[in-house]
Parts: C-alpha cells; structure tokens; sequence
C-alpha cells in the first residue's frame, strides 16, 4: 500500500487550493524570436484532485507541467503553491520544494543505468541531506510499495519498461510529496503494462495525493476526475471539468 496524504477534507487538510495559476504567460526568446508557450492560463487545483493536462504537441502541457514542477517560472502573471507566491520564493526555497513537496514521474524514466534501483529511488533524499540509513530505508519501503522490493541491487538494464517506470514512481514518492507530476507516464510501455502504472496513480489519489498527468491519450485521461485542455497556450474548457 502506498503512504496516505492528508485526504482533502479531513483534519489537517488544507483548506485553499494547492494550485492556483492568475493569467500565467510563458514567453521564450525576444523580438522576432519570441515564442508565447503559454498565453495567459488561469487555473485552480485543490488538494487531492486528479487532473489530467491533454492537448496537441506544442500547445504548451509540458511547458505548463515544468512551471507547476517549479522547474520554469511564469514570465508574467501569478503562481500560488498552497497560498505561497512562488515569484516570492528564493532559488533555494524552489529547489526545497522540487526536492520535497513535488514528485516527478517522465516518460523517459530518467534513472541512472550504473545506479542500482535503491541508489536511483535514494537521490532525492541525498539532495535532501537525509542520512545513510535512514535513505536505505526509506527507498527500500518505496521500492516495496511498487512491488520490487526484491529487485533493490538490480540495475535498470535489467528491468523491464514497466518495471522502470515503478521505479521512477518509487523514487518521486520517497519524500512523501503533497503532488505528484507525470508527463507521459505510459508513453513507452505497452498496453497492459500501461493499465498496471495507472493503477499506481489510481491509488495515489485514493490516499490523498494531488496527482497530475500530462497526456495525449484519452484513455488514460478518463482515469483522472478533471481534465484541463491546453490549445494554442491557453486553457479551452475554463478550470477543467469532470472526466466523462
């Protein structure tokens, strides 16, 4: 079983949305180079949603995803993390809240292939400053909660896609982030094995997370309870609605 959050609603719970974006544009370049990724996006999450971020390439989900991620940072307008104005926060203070509040799950998988699973799943703990043992633990506990406790020495080469995209979520969860961010979870991985990784993420929110897709796929869109249409850098269907 995966570690519950605080389900929304319940004692502790935050009250106000954990995402609040005001009119975020996101300009790359100058002059006749300008590129508007984002065209002023308005959105409100609150904690515990299940959002599912669709659009056509280039219109802007993963330039969105990495400003929720607090990887990019709006040009203009307001981004509000839990009642905080990230534009206010220090690059250390962003840096604390990748490593700590933010869990981040990439198509790609992004694990190092000289790192056994445990070292891979241990690295945000490491920049967190955690100690030795305690890092052992805690990624060995995360590993379990994927089902690959055993595979723990094994080297990503020896996995199968599925099986590193289990790790990839093992190590996003070992800090016990407020919100999880996932781009193409199931881009690379077959249909079957695609259904098993969304089961995660299913039972992410389940215990309370704020889970976060960027998708093409419908398929895998319907699984969250809203979805946000990004076109042409800006939202199409206001502050999203319920998957059908």
């Amino acid at each position: 079983m995966i570690a519950p959050a605080v389900p929304p609603g319940a004692p502790g719970a935050a009250s106000e949305p954990i995402i609040r974006l005001s009119d975020v544009h996101k300009i790359y370049g100058s002059g006749e180079d300008q590129v508007r990724a984002l065209r002023g996006i308005s959105l409100s999450l609150d904690p515990g949603d299940y959002v599912a971020i669709m659009g056509p390439s280039g219109s802007g989900k993963s330039t969105l995803m990495h400003i929720l991620g607090c990887l990019d940072v709006p040009s203009e307008g307001e981004y509000e993390l839990a009642g905080t104005p990230v534009s206010r926060m220090s690059s250390r203070a962003l840096a604390r809240v990748r490593n700590q509040r933010v869990g981040f799950v990439f198509q790609s998988f992004n694990l190092l292939p000289r790192s056994s699973l445990a070292r891979n799943v241990e690295l945000p703990l490491l920049y967190a400053g955690v100690g030795r043992q305690e890092r052992k633990e805690r990624a060995l506990k995360a590993l379990a909660k994927v089902g690959l406790a055993e595979r723990a020495r094994a080297l990503p080469a020896q996995l199968s896609g599925g099986q590193r995209q289990r790790v990839a979520i093992a190590r996003a969860l070992v800090n016990d982030p407020s919100i999880v961010l996932a781009d193409e979870p199931t881009g690379n991985l077959d249909s079957k094995t695609g259904q098993e990784i969304l089961a995660l993420f299913g039972e992410l929110h389940e215990q309370g997370h704020t889970v976060i897709l960027v998708t093409h796929d419908p398929q895998v869109a319907s699984r969250a309870g809203k979805i946000v249409r990004i076109v042409d850098g800006k939202v199409a269907n206001g502050n999203g609605h319920d998957a059908a």
